[in-house]
């Protein structure tokens, strides 16, 4: 595996006049850049960062190319991600340092997809994985790993008289809530079905995430409700939107009035950003790209040929711990607030990596055959080659 020789790798070279034609972005860039090259302190080596000065002039390179080629865009160098987030194993570490993450979702059609995220958050590094799904879904889910904390609170409008609806509404917000100060990330989305009353309920578990400012990963059905009710996500920063092709389609006719259009891929997406507001967005696809609404960055390595149905779910779990690692990570950090890299993209980048990794070793082990279950037995092995777990 060779060593990072940036955060970024950028594909064309501006030329030198231009180098300073936007200096705020320049700034904000080099900020980010800086912000991932690592230092050469007893911490950084202890924790196996490079800690040569050399990488300095590429780290100033990328940032420049950033700085001046509108509509351009540029490759993370994810694996030095993963390597800057990634906490380090502590023997003085407590359960639950590590990260607690919840996955809202599942009912009684949908076991699997809530399941996935939540384990994989589990495989990939968190302490503590919770689910909050409907009582039809929770012994079935609580059947597939002891790992997981169940909770069977959701309801479904088959299972609540319309004269119950406000009251069982108003007790599953005030259960949810007794836990949501724990948790370091939330996903909203896998295998929650499309029940009205259960949408609304989850409604207002968004709301009440982003009042308590606990970041939210959107997927699956989760998109489906936010792209019908936008102000969920309206100008938060801690939402991360993970939609796939047919849900990027929808989201973009919801918020552009428009099509798709692969030509202006990366402005397109960017406009998407900016338009709801603040939030994350990573679009999946051949090569996944991430914005902002400042910048958009694509994580293309090859993954696996199969597209088994699941993926999706692997990976907003993946997303979640990388995006509290991050934010941690950020946070933790002496930079001024408005100097700061946006945490959320750093886990967009670092799970969809883990995520590709995986796949490919799983793909190269059972060829046709692989499932999901495949590739999250090697969520583990594809992190400790990235990032060795040495204390």
């Amino acid at each position: 595996m060779s060593r990072p020789t940036g955060a970024w790798r950028h594909q064309p070279q501006p030329q030198r006049g231009l180098m300073w034609a936007a200096s705020p972005a320049f700034r904000r860039q080099l900020v980010l850049l800086r912000s991932l090259l690592p230092c050469p302190s007893h911490s950084s080596v202890a924790a196996g960062f490079p800690s040569s000065t050399r990488c300095s002039s590429t780290f100033l390179r990328a940032s420049h190319a950033m700085a001046t080629s509108a509509g351009t865009v540029y490759e993370a160098d994810a694996e030095a991600v993963v390597r800057r987030i990634t906490p380090p194993l502590d023997r003085a570490r407590h359960k639950g340092q590590a990260g607690k993450i919840a996955v809202i979702g599942g009912c009684r059609e949908y076991t699997g997809a809530p399941y996935f995220a939540a384990i994989s958050a589990l495989k990939v590094g968190a302490d503590l994985s919770h689910v909050f799904c409907t009582k039809d879904a929770a012994t079935v889910i609580k059947s597939y790993s002891p790992e997981l904390i169940v909770h069977p609170i959701l309801e479904e409008s088959y299972s609540v008289r319309d004269d119950e609806q406000a009251s069982v509404s108003y007790n599953i917000l005030t259960e949810v809530a007794k836990w949501m100060g724990r948790f370091d990330c939330i996903v909203v989305g896998p295998g929650l079905g499309r029940d009205s009353f259960l949408l609304d309920c989850v409604s207002n578990i968004i709301r009440h995430a982003r009042e308590a400012n606990i970041p939210t990963v959107v997927d699956g059905d989760g998109l489906f409700l936010v792209t019908n009710n936008l102000s969920l996500v309206a100008g938060n920063p801690l939402a991360i939107l993970t939609p796939n092709v047919y849900e990027y389609k929808r989201l973009v006719q919801k918020v552009l009035n428009c099509d798709v259009d692969d030509e202006t891929a990366s402005d397109q997406l960017n406009t998407l950003c900016q338009k709801i507001g603040e939030v994350t967005i990573m679009r999946k696809g051949k090569a996944d790209l991430i914005s902002d609404g400042k910048t958009v960055t694509q994580v293309s390595i090859f993954g696996s040929p199969r597209r088994c149905g699941g993926q999706g779910d692997i990976l907003s779990g993946s997303v979640a711990v990388f995006a509290s690692w991050a934010r941690h990570f950020i946070l933790s950090s002496e930079q001024p607030i408005e100097k700061r890299v946006n945490p959320m993209t750093l886990g967009c980048i670092a799970g969809s990596l883990l995520l590709r990794k995986s796949a490919s070793h799983a793909f190269e082990k059972n060829k046709r055959s692989t499932v999901t279950s495949d590739i999250i037995e090697f969520l583990g092995k594809s992190l400790e080659d990235i990032c060795p777990a040495a204390y």
